[in-house]
Order: structure tokens, then C-alpha cells, then sequence
């Protein structure tokens, strides 16, 4: 009731935001991306085939803004910037003469009215999971949120082999879908169209897809399209192999039961020895999934360091004996930073990521991976005393160089 309230304001906010600044979008051609897991990823990669199809284009993601090649940070913790910082956006994009922009939405921008007025062509949908149910309440709130994105826009793109595909599908009877999956039943598919891709895992692919179905509704030919897709490297944060010796380090923004079930497969198969995964779980945020996260780092790692991921004004220690109650393999010994061994299965708590990081790579051995999950590209931390600058590459070049890799 109280959200509803306040969303109000937010849509007086929204108005008055895109009145001032004159409705900038108009004469643009606009892309919005929502999901729960692969968004940036999936923008940057029509951004990406769009700047290499030789279109002035920009981008509005969680990792920056890029308009005619110049950054922009969108600040700690944002996906959708305000409705003010969305229109200034699109009034820069427009004063630059760009043709195309790709905005990443979150369900929170979509309920609080951050992209009101924004004149989207083509929605994108990559997938609905139990996420932010803390806000919404209840997934089918959640999926109608999201399905919002999808009915402003003229035509919708939507992931076929996702759970939400029939009660999205049934929400726009009356707009242009386009579905996109693996199997010859969605209208784009690996079989109607291949192509080769650079970056690794199964899920990149589902995001490959929603991009081609974009690029492909706006008449870009299937030669540039390949082109691009062939020479697209993910942004920063995003399955980014950071170092790759004897052992590996990877960085990933997975934050969800879904993204573990995307990264971690695709991180065993990298791995040649052990797995050893650094998560955590964000404080005053669904708590129902912490388990959930644990028990699926158990079934691919082999040492799993649970620690800090912005647990806000909650006990990390608190959060972390939740994530542990979902390992249920008995293979799994909990045990302190000290008695690590070389074989066997192991639970480590460490309350400070850097602590954690620290102690990964100082026991990564010949032929391991260890992946960080949980904070990808972001630039802040928070521990309940607001936001305290963090970078997840400057800690792993901190622990390399304590090794003499750096």
C-alpha cells in the first residue's frame, strides 16, 4: 500500500521529467530490456551490433551510459537511473544525433514510473525468476511489472523456453510477438539462424538470440549481424575472465538461484582441477533464496567461501549460516581458513569479501577456477553505513600480486 503511495509521486516525477525536457525520445528509435538475469548483457550486445552496423547509438545500462562513444556512470547500485537522469539521457543521445538507444529496465523503474514517457519501439524480455519478491510480493506481481516494458512498446521480444513465456504471451494478445529459444519452435532459433560467438555459456546464447531478434526486426542484414556477434566481448563484470595462468579467476554479477544455475555449469567445464566459488547474499533483500544459493554452489563447487555482498544493517554472519543451511551434501565439511586441504569438499566463512577473495586466490592451485560472484562491475559496497567504494578487480590484482602474479 505504500509502495502504491509513493508510486504516485514517482509518476508526477516521471510527467514533469519528461515535459521539462521536451520529450526527447521523439524521433529516436528506443530498445528497452528487461529480465531478470542477463539485461546488461543482452543490451550490450544489440548495442554492440548496432555500432557495428555503423549507426550512432547509445546505451543506458548498469554498467554506464555510452553516448557517441562517451561514458557516463549511472552511480552505485543503479540499473535505471531516475526519470530526470533517463530523460537527460535521451536529451544528450538526441543533441548528439543518435538514431538508436538501448535502455536497460528494471521492474523497480518499471512500477515507479523511472521510464514514463519513454517512447520504446521494441521490448525485450530475457527471463522472469523468483527475484526482488520482497518489493513485488508475489511472482505473478513481479511478471506483470515486467510485462509492462513489453505492452508500451510496438513490438515484443520474448524467451520461448522461460516459465514465464505463457502467462507473458497471454498479457499481449494484441501486440507483435517474437519469441526466440533453442528449439525450431520459436520463431528465432539455433537452427534457423547460427552464428559464432566469442564469449562462453549456454545462457550467452538465450542473450545472443534476444539481440538477433532485435537487429533482425530493425532490417539489419544477417552478414553484419554474424560480423558482430562474432567480435562481441561482454562488458565488464559480466563472466569476465580476469586472469587465466595456471589458475583462473572470474568475475560474474550472479546474484540468483537462476544466474547460479547459468554461471557455475559453465564455470565446471572451464575448471581442469577444483571450483572454489566467493558469494554472499545481499542483506534486507529475498531471503527466501539464500539457500537456494547455497545448495546450488554445492552441486558444481568444491570449496565454497560464503562472505559479504552488501548485507546493508544485516549480520553477514547472519546471512551466511542462511546460505549454509542449503548445502545438504554430506561430502561438504565446514571448516576454518586453516584447514583447507588439497582433496575433499569444503564450507568456509569469511564476514569480509576482501578477506575472502584474498584467501581464494592464495590457495588456487594449478588447473582451478575461482569464481566471485555477486558484485560483477559495481563500484560500492554496502555494510549498513551506506555506500564504501569497492572493486572487485582491484581486490583480485591485490591478492595476484600478494602471490607475485600481478
Amino acid at each position: 500500500m505504500w509502495q502504491s503511495i509513493k508510486n504516485i509521486y514517482h509518476l508526477f516525477q516521471g510527467v514533469a521529467a519528461v515535459t521539462l525536457s521536451g520529450f526527447p525520445g521523439r524521433g529516436m528509435t528506443i530498445i528497452g530490456v528487461t529480465g531478470t538475469d542477463g539485461k546488461t548483457t543482452t543490451a550490450s550486445i544489440i548495442y554492440h551490433i548496432l555500432k557495428t552496423a555503423g549507426y550512432k547509438t547509445a546505451l543506458v545500462s548498469s554498467v554506464s551510459a555510452i553516448i557517441d562513444g562517451k561514458n557516463y556512470d549511472t552511480g552505485f547500485h543503479v540499473t535505471t537511473p531516475n526519470s530526470f537522469a533517463v530523460q537527460s539521457y535521451l536529451k544528450k543521445a538526441k543533441k548528439a544525433g543518435v538514431k538508436f538507444v538501448v535502455l536497460e529496465v528494471t521492474s523497480h523503474a518499471l512500477d515507479q514510473h523511472r521510464v514514463y514517457g519513454v517512447p520504446f519501439k521494441i521490448g525485450v524480455l530475457t527471463n522472469i525468476s523468483n527475484e526482488h519478491l520482497d518489493y513485488h510480493k508475489t511472482y505473478e506481481r513481479y511478471a506483470k511489472t515486467k510485462a509492462k516494458l513489453l505492452k508500451s512498446a510496438h513490438v515484443a521480444i520474448i524467451n520461448k523456453e522461460d516459465r514465464s513465456y505463457k502467462f507473458i504471451k497471454s498479457l499481449l494478445k494484441h501486440h507483435k510477438v517474437i519469441s526466440y529459444g533453442f528449439k525450431k519452435d520459436a520463431d528465432l532459433n539455433l537452427h534457423n539462424f547460427q552464428f559464432r560467438t566469442k564469449v562462453f555459456g549456454q545462457f550467452n546464447q538465450y542473450n545472443i538470440l534476444a539481440a538477433i531478434a532485435v537487429a533482425r526486426e530493425l532490417r539489419l542484414s544477417d552478414e553484419v549481424i554474424r560480423k558482430a556477434v562474432a567480435s562481441y566481448m561482454t562488458p565488464e563484470g559480466r563472466e569476465e575472465i580476469v586472469y587465466n595462468k595456471d589458475f583462473a579467476v572470474i568475475i560474474d554479477f550472479a546474484h540468483t538461484p537462476n544466474s547460479f544455475l547459468h554461471i557455475l555449469p559453465e564455470a565446471r567445464k572451464f575448471t581442469k582441477n577444483r571450483l572454489i566459488h566467493v558469494f554472499g547474499a545481499a542483506g534486507k533483500r529475498d531471503a527466501f533464496k539464500r539457500p537456494q544459493m547455497g545448495k546450488l554452489s554445492s552441486d558444481f563447487a568444491d570449496i565454497v567461501v560464503v562472505t559479504a555482498e552488501d548485507p546493508r544493517n544485516e549480520l553477514v554472519e547472519k546471512i551466511n549460516d542462511e546460505i549454509v543451511k542449503g548445502i545438504t551434501n554430506k561430502k561438504f565439511e565446514i571448516v576454518s581458513e586453516s584447514k583447507i586441504k588439497e582433496k575433499g569438499k569444503f564450507v568456509v566463512k569469511i564476514p569480509d569479501r576482501r578477506e575472502a577473495i584474498q584467501f581464494a586466490i592464495s590457495n588456487a592451485k594449478k588447473g582451478d577456477v575461482v569464481l566471485l560472484t555477486g558484485k560483477g562491475h559495481e563500484k560500492s559496497m554496502n555494510y549498513g553505513k551506506g555506500e564504501e567504494l569497492w572493486s572487485e578487480h582491484e581486490v583480485v590484482k591485490e591478492a595476484l600480486k600478494e602471490r607475485n602474479l600481478g
